[in-house]
């Protein structure tokens, strides 16, 4: 019924980056599931993107949505948007201000820099009639530091492209326990802690997959020990099968207070696939998640930055080989009432009915 009443609406995906990302995938594809159809704009220059669409006589659609990681995109798509008497949406999924400050350190806290930054991103976000969050912690940093009032403020799962994150046979336990991590080796995900605790616990093998800037610093601190592999970067669509090939599944360990604002897709993707998550607490998870059991959630929680705690949370899983395949399947049902395609679709449709009459 919803898509029948939607039939014929339209949405202008404004974005100068091409839309090959995870999140906005699966953003476009719950649109279209929607009953929306979806037309792209991509700018020659950011700034001056209302000019063009001016120019091109861009027909007025229902609704503007500008996707993540856009923000040079945004100012000009609200002015445009408000030109055409059209709402706008902006699912930033990061911080501009939150990266440079906290997560790079590339600004100190409290400068004349960070004061600027954070003042012009509170008028961005000020310019749009909803802000998507992907975890009420982001929703409530947004409000908190950029003073988005709460009533524009929506979240929305990054979920998983339930397409290619399905549930993996679970093959019988043969040799050690595997243990997966993969990841842009940045300090949010804490990889030197996973790195750590590798070193702490030989008896389970270790597979760190991926690339980035504290990747070599990783393999120094494993030096060459035999239960640590580390592999280069693999095409997405075969992630599954290395998850599949995995007992254990790894999330994020990094101390900072971004990385306890956000569910990352390797967990989102892992507990889609029926695997057992190890990661750090974060009160962006549902609290039923948080509180619950690990038998009943397939999530075991570990205090970030704590190689210790992290080793001995893979012990304990270790030594119960034959409860992780009934792990995995708690995993997966955590996905599926909290995270999966239907969780994504009630909220995106929520912020079309709350813009669009009878979307």
């Amino acid at each position: 019924m919803t898509e029948a009443k939607n039939r014929g609406r339209q949405v202008l995906w404004w974005s100068r980056a091409d839309r090959d990302y995870s999140r906005d995938r699966i953003v476009r594809q719950t649109l279209q599931e929607l009953g929306w159809s979806i037309q792209d704009f991509r700018p020659y220059f950011s700034s001056l993107g209302h000019i063009q669409a001016r120019l091109q006589r861009i027909p007025r659609p229902d609704l503007v949505w500008v996707p993540c990681f856009r923000h040079r995109d945004a100012a000009a798509a609200a002015k445009w948007a408000r030109s055409q008497k059209v709402p706008v949406v902006f699912d930033p999924l990061i911080s501009s201000y939150d990266k440079k400050v906290f997560e790079k350190e590339q600004i100190p806290e409290g400068s004349a820099a960070a004061s600027k930054l954070q003042a012009w991103e509170s008028k961005l976000m000020s310019r749009f009639d909803i802000v998507v969050a992907d975890t009420q912690c982001h929703a409530d940093f947004y409000a908190d530091c950029f003073q988005v009032p709460r009533e524009r403020l929506k979240v929305i799962p990054v979920g998983a492209e339930e397409g290619l994150f399905q549930t993996q046979l679970f093959s019988p336990l043969s040799g050690s326990v595997n243990v997966l991590f993969y990841g842009s080796f940045i300090g949010l995900q804490g990889p030197e802690i996973i790195a750590q605790a590798a070193t702490l616990l030989p008896s389970v093998h270790w597979t760190l997959l991926g690339h980035g800037p504290l990747l070599a610093e990783c393999q120094s601190i494993c030096g060459s020990q035999p239960n640590v592999t580390f592999l280069p970067w693999v095409p997405y669509e075969t992630l599954p099968a290395a998850i599949g090939k995995a007992h254990i599944l790894l999330g994020v360990f990094g101390s900072s207070a971004k990385a306890g604002r956000v569910i990352p897709n390797k967990v989102y993707q892992a507990l889609a696939c029926g695997r057992v998550v190890v990661t750090q607490p974060s009160k962006s998870y549902p609290s039923d998640l948080r509180n619950g059991a690990m038998a009943d959630t397939g999530l075991l929680w570990v205090p970030a930055g704590n190689p210790q705690a992290l080793a001995d949370a893979v012990r304990q899983l270790a030594q119960q080989p034959e409860q992780l395949a009934a792990l995995g399947m708690a995993a997966r049902n955590s996905y599926e009432q909290h995270f999966s395609g239907q969780a994504v679709r009630r909220a995106v449709d929520e912020v079309l009915k709350s813009l669009v009459p009878e979307a």
